[in-house]
């Protein structure tokens, strides 16, 4: 599938699959960032892109992001379809959860993405879904 992608700094690389493997293409820094500890930062990611209809871009930390003291703020970032226009560039929202300050550096890869379909859904609102109850969280074993 073909994407239209707008870089912000030519300079620096698209989006990539690092492995044959890869489910995620690993995202880079656009500039120099520092996180102080305790707080957040967000860092540009240097694209905007426009996913096909009926996808959305799920946008998530590289498994060796903690290892530098750092996790996405809110989990993962979810970029819909119709976040798309020319300025609309993606950005990770770090925690920096370590005692020091954490330096990002311009063209570090800091993210992965991965453009998924997503479908709509209509609500059937029912008073039983015809099934046993469970018993919650974690009933399954440890």
């Amino acid at each position: 599938m073909k994407v239209p992608i707008r870089r912000f700094d030519t300079e620096l690389p698209l989006p990539a699959y690092q492995t044959a493997g890869a489910a995620g293409m690993d995202c880079t820094a656009r500039v120099d960032t520092t996180i102080a500890p305790g707080a957040c930062g967000y860092v540009p990611l240097n694209i905007a892109l426009k996913p096909p209809r009926g996808h959305f871009v799920l946008l998530s930390a590289r498994s060796s992001l903690h290892k530098r003291g750092l996790m996405f703020a809110n989990g993962v970032g979810i970029m819909d379809e119709d976040f798309s226009g020319d300025g609309d560039e993606y950005r990770a929202v770090l925690y920096n959860f370590s005692d020091a300050p954490v330096e990002i550096k311009r063209g570090e890869r800091i993210a992965q993405m991965i453009i998924l379909p997503f479908d709509r859904v209509e609500w059937d609102e029912v008073e039983t879904l015809g099934s046993p109850d469970r018993g919650g969280f974690g009933t399954t074993g440890n």
